[in-house]
């Protein structure tokens, strides 16, 4: 049975830090420090004003998670939600659990007080598995570059 819920710090922070973890090794060979990646996650459990995870459990077990963060559209007068951390665990790929999280995620934001304007995400360039699943779920490739600095 599916259970897609809102993840919380007591039950869920290890579990989440573990899937960064995986996450980042996976897709970009980098091997993220276990007691960052649970300070980092518990920093967004202790700020939800930046956004929130979700968690789907297949019979009670954790098997795909993802992180929301908020972005601000003058634009369009709304948020953009941030869809970033997505994790599945290997044996359960291909079986439409990221699809349920996402159409989860649709219901929530026409509930929510602040309109939600869309969804972003972004994705290793690489990750060609990864643009099957968002582009099956009815996302696009949009626009625009994406450019970073890191200041750490």
């Amino acid at each position: 049975m599916l259970d897609i819920r809102i993840a919380n710090a007591e039950s869920d922070a290890v579990t989440l830090a573990e899937h960064n973890c995986a996450m980042a090794f996976e897709t970009e060979g980098k091997l993220l420090d276990r007691d960052v990646a649970i300070l980092g996650v518990n920093g967004l459990f202790e700020r939800p004003e930046f956004g929130f995870y979700l968690v789907a459990e297949v019979d009670g077990i954790v098997a795909a998670t993802l992180m929301v963060t908020y972005e601000w559209s003058d634009w369009r007068n709304g948020l953009f939600w941030w869809i970033q951390s997505v994790y599945v665990k290997p044996e359960f790929r291909r079986q439409g659990l990221y699809r349920g999280m996402y159409e989860r995620l649709k219901a929530m934001a026409n509930q929510q007080a602040t309109r939600v304007c869309g969804f972003r995400l972004y994705a290793e360039t690489e990750n060609l598995d990864a643009h099957t699943t968002y582009k099956a779920s009815g996302m696009h490739v949009c626009e625009y570059f994406m450019f970073e600095e890191e200041t750490v």
